[in-house]
């Protein structure tokens, strides 16, 4: 057996199927076993594997034991003379493996190999060659030198930016993604350790095949498609925290006690200071655009009312100064909870989101004002200009930000024009997809045939540019039946710098995978669209649990005699109100959720049966998932409040 392909999998089940499919069109000549170790997924990743891939070997963990104790259950058992420990999220061209197998058999003094890496847009991933992490090295990365000085031999040692990203090089560190490990050197050094739950392994790892006498190599000749580049972790703070535990358990391992101190508690404040940072990012995200519009309007009414004084009544200070301290503060936070509920605040914002917004609100401040006492209802012409003021300068706002890309708001009536390029059955197959996926627009086709030359059956890339520029297409989808994905990835180093976006759709899957934007961590069309993972619904809901929370609290005297555990109800009311958990969702399951949107933590669970078996569960919560609609939330908890009535009836 020449090479073993490891891949550890959890709740990844479009990208694995994806990565398979890829493989299994790579295998050529190759006498090659593909292991896959899954981590108790409950995606239905398992199922799809042993229904569409019989040939390779699967181990079904009951639960998540980490990524090096994972794969080192699938390598106590390979057969290969090499190992290629592989991530689920990659998509491995068809030249990849041999020109990996011929460089390791001509280069016997190589221990490991790695390749050059790139995401979904088309772009190269600086962590597909890395520097040993020394302390200085993970100082600058830490404080953001890295990233300031990417090229600098000494600033960008963690990335090895000085080494240019087409050429050849021998390195320190493998990436964890694509390990081409040979198995003599694994024999010699011992596998992973599994100290590292997740990340550090591979550094770990990679630092003792170096110390064995063997070296690491960077080989850009052959390229992979790598999804979840680590860009698109790091600013998680879970990742922060685990990565930069890792590394400190690195240090305590490899470097003698004095330095491993240093080095921990560098990486103590390191991790302390990115949390802060990681916090005031999350919260400035959600609150700079609401309090940019809170801060117009305001200063708007200060004007608006000094001149309404002086052309209606013909000086200023006519209005009792509490109307500016008291009533304006009240409207604009009428007017902003209206602009969030009909989606203002989304992005991409909604059609005449802020039309609708400044509207309702007006509404609700005009209804509190014809109930107010008479001595306080001081001008309706003032709320009608303030009105005017709210929808003119929030919209003035927004088209800003997007004309100076800043912030594509409106990125929604910018028109998603799609190019399919396949086979005409393909084509029909991934329309299907896009129109479930609620993509209405009919996509441009091109026959993958017509864009090769007649004689050398090559792409051309000239016919791709200008199938592109004469439809105005803005994202291509590849279909990988008669495209190799060699030149899938041809194309997308192509056409990268122009800004296009990619997806690609495999051959006998029904999913269309892509990775446009670091934010979402790869973007996924299916024929399984999941509803509650929407912006709109997810502030439906949000909304939902504010209102009844407000109104269970103060009715709690009332209908405590009636209900199931009266002070448990009432102790989450409080914790709904703040944001802290959410009335209804997914039914519990000892391995978690899978690939389903992420909600807050659950009161109650959307199904009440008891002895539900994993599969009903599952099948629960994908319907939940999908077809959320707030009335299934208040249906499930006016069930769960009362139960106890309903059953003595």
């Amino acid at each position: 057996m020449e090479l073993s392909v490891v891949i550890v999998n959890y709740n990844v089940r479009y990208f694995i199927e994806q990565c398979l499919l890829s493989l299994r069109k790579a295998e050529s000549d190759i006498s090659l076993e593909i292991i896959v170790v899954d981590n108790a997924s409950t995606d239905g990743s398992c199922q799809m594997i042993r229904q569409n891939f019989c040939e390779v070997t699967l181990i079904e963990n009951t639960k998540n034991v980490g990524f090096s104790k994972a794969n080192n259950q699938a390598i106590k058992q390979a057969k290969g003379q090499y190992i290629l420990l592989l991530n689920p999220d990659t998509v491995v061209p068809e030249d990849t493996l041999p020109k990996c197998l011929n460089f390791m058999n001509q280069h016997s003094e190589v221990g490991g190999l790695t390749v050059k890496m790139i995401d979904g847009r088309g772009s190269y991933l600086p962590e597909s060659k890395r520097g040993f992490p020394s302390p200085w090295t993970a100082f600058y990365k830490i404080f953001g030198l890295t990233s300031l000085f990417p090229h600098s031999k000494i600033f960008g040692q963690y990335y090895l930016g000085h080494l240019n990203p087409n050429e050849q090089h021998e390195i320190e560190i493998l990436p964890g993604a694509f390990m081409f490990l040979r198995k003599s050197a694994l024999d010699k050094v011992g596998l992973l350790d599994e100290q590292f739950f997740m990340y550090g392994e591979d550094i770990d790892l990679s630092y003792r095949i170096i110390e064995a006498g063997y070296k690491n190599y960077y080989y850009p000749e052959c390229k992979i498609i790598h999804y979840k580049g680590e860009s698109t972790k790091k600013g998680s703070l879970n990742y922060v925290i685990v990565f930069y535990q890792a590394m400190i358990i690195f240090a305590r391992k490899h470097f003698n006690n004095k330095k491993a101190k240093a080095f921990s508690f560098l990486i103590n404040i390191a991790i302390y200071f990115r949390a802060m940072l990681s916090m005031l990012h999350r919260v400035a995200k959600k609150t700079w655009l609401p309090l940019t519009d809170a801060a117009l309007i305001f200063a708007g009414s200060a004007i608006s009312i000094k001149w309404w004084e002086f052309y209606r009544f013909g000086s200023n200070n006519v209005y009792p100064e509490n109307y500016i301290k008291i009533l304006i503060p009240i409207y604009i936070v009428l007017w902003l909870i209206s602009l969030w509920i009909t989606g203002a605040y989304d992005k991409p914002q909604k059609k005449l989101a802020t039309l609708k917004g400044t509207l309702i609100g007006t509404v609700a401040i005009l209804s509190i004002y014809s109930v107010l006492p008479v001595e306080m209802r001081f001008s309706r012409a003032i709320i009608f200009i303030l009105t005017g003021w709210t929808f003119i300068s929030t919209l003035l706002v927004r088209a800003l930000l997007n004309t100076l890309k800043i912030s594509e708001i409106f990125e929604v009536n910018i028109s998603k024009r799609v190019g399919i390029i396949g086979s005409p059955a393909e084509a029909q197959k991934v329309t299907e997809i896009l129109h479930t996926a609620g993509i209405g627009n009919q996509p441009s086709i091109l026959n993958s045939n017509e864009i090769r030359d007649e004689e050398s059956k090559s792409i051309s890339l000239e016919r791709l540019s200008d199938f592109i520029r004469l439809n105005e297409i803005n994202e291509v989808i590849f279909c990988s039946e008669q495209l190799s994905m060699q030149e899938i990835l041809q194309c997308m180093l192509f056409l990268s710098p122009t800004g296009i976006k990619f997806k690609i759709a495999p051959y006998q899957g029904n999913s269309i995978i892509g990775s446009n934007s670091i934010e979402t961590q790869g973007e996924l069309y299916s024929l399984d669209i999941q509803t509650i993972g929407k912006p709109n619904a997810k502030r439906y809901k949000r909304l939902f649990d504010i209102v009844s929370a407000a109104v269970i609290i103060p009715l709690w005297p009332l209908t405590a005699w009636f209900a199931r555990q009266p002070f448990y109800i009432l102790g989450n009311a409080f914790l709904v109100l703040i944001g802290c958990k959410t009335w209804i969702g997914y039914n519990k399951s000892e391995n978690g959720i899978g690939n389903l949107p992420k909600i807050k933590n659950n009161v109650f669970n959307i199904s009440s049966e008891k002895n539900s078996n994993s599969h009903s569960i599952i099948e629960a919560n994908q319907l939940y998932a999908r077809n959320y609609n707030v009335y299934t939330d208040t249906k499930t908890l006016l069930s769960n409040l009362f139960s106890k009535m309903i059953k003595s009836k």
